[in-house]
């Protein structure tokens, strides 16, 4: 079973650590070599899946992220990562964790940093998903985590241009599929039955047959 860190940071899967794991346990499985996740937030499940494309490809692996992300203005944000009251025993932790307060956790140049690690293997765009994927090539992407707007209109955008360029077996993992108020699950049920489809709670599974 793979483990899902949260390097300091306080949202992503922090309340729901068991659907964190079951997604890289799903990128575990399928071993992905392009991976595409559109709504980076704070890079946690980046950082991540960037650990696991590492390990499961020698560190042959690319990744492409897409976020509007926040303000990259200095602020203090102690209410978003692990309070400066946690006890941090290695040194250089302690360093890493006073230069994040430094930044916006939301920001393009935090994310960067978080993801320093893989700078070479890495892309970061920033921007609207619908005009940022026209720009990138599809073709190439195995993998997709498609976490961005939630919108009916913007999920079934991001939708359409994915599984229009997107190559045969390429599969797509929508986020918070069962919570009904999103549009995510409207926009995934008009072309399920033209997919492979999966219904894992959180996560709707589409593999592209064609």
């Amino acid at each position: 079973m793979e483990k899902y860190k949260f390097y300091f940071r306080k949202s992503s899967f922090k309340k729901d650590i068991k659907n964190g794991i079951f997604l890289l346990n799903l990128i575990s499985q399928s071993k992905p070599k392009n991976f595409l996740e559109i709504g980076v937030l704070e890079g946690v499940t980046s950082r991540n899946v960037c650990e696991l494309l590492n390990k499961i490809n020698n560190g042959n692996f690319s990744f492409t992220g897409i976020d509007l992300f926040g303000t990259s203005i200095v602020t203090n944000n102690e209410k978003e990562f692990t309070p400066i009251s946690y006890k941090i025993s290695n040194p250089l932790k302690w360093i890493y964790f006073r230069l994040i307060l430094r930044m916006s956790p939301n920001s393009a140049q935090c994310v960067k940093f978080l993801l320093n690690k893989f700078k070479n293997s890495t892309k970061i765009y920033k921007g609207y998903s619908k005009e940022i994927l026209n720009q990138i090539n599809l073709k190439k992407i195995d993998f997709v985590f498609l976490d961005g707007g939630h919108s009916y209109d913007t999920v079934k955008d991001d939708l359409k241009i994915l599984t229009t360029n997107l190559n045969k077996n390429s599969i797509i993992i929508c986020d918070d599929y069962n919570i009904l108020h999103y549009g995510v699950k409207k926009a995934v049920d008009e072309i399920k039955d033209n997919y492979i489809f999966k219904d894992l709670g959180r996560f709707a599974y589409l593999r592209k047959i064609d």
